[in-house]
């Protein structure tokens, strides 16, 4: 998301300068969960706020850092900041899908084959996964390890 953010408009990159953000993984799977399931998700996984845009502390380079679990805003207030679905004024969140939609660029993305034995390494501090379900109907098996990563700033 590094080349996202270098790619923004200074206009854009100005207005979201400063701009902190709340993530919620209870936003992005608690949909389809029970009620007791969700408010089991959401206590284990309390929201957090991180900056809108994180700086690598290894490159030094500016991030865009927003995704699927980022809901809103939490120190800008407009009906704009926040997502859709969660706001019910008109217009809502042109911002957030904005900035939501660079992820979506086919510049900024690596594609990726699996075959058998292959071994996939990227840094989540500047990188967002997503997964294709393009396997069906074979089997997948994965496995996968993290490290404790670092506070973004």
């Amino acid at each position: 998301m590094a080349e996202a953010y270098k790619k923004l408009p200074d206009e854009i990159k100005a207005r979201i300068a400063g701009l902190r953000a709340k993530h919620s993984i209870e936003h992005s799977f608690g949909a389809v969960m029970s009620p007791e399931a969700r408010a089991k998700l959401a206590a284990e996984n309390p929201m957090v706020e991180h900056p809108v845009v994180r700086t690598h502390p290894e490159t030094g380079e500016k991030i865009l850092y927003v995704g699927s679990f980022t809901t809103h805003f939490a120190n800008f207030h407009t009906p704009e900041n926040v997502r859709y679905g969660q706001d019910k004024t008109p217009g809502a969140s042109h911002l957030l899908n904005y900035l939501l939609s660079q992820a979506a660029i086919p510049e900024y993305q690596v594609r990726f084959r699996w075959r058998p034995n292959t071994v996939a390494i990227w840094d989540n501090r500047c990188t967002q996964h997503y997964a294709v379900h393009d396997y069906w109907p074979a089997p997948r098996k994965m496995e996968r390890a993290a490290i404790i990563g670092d506070k973004p700033f």
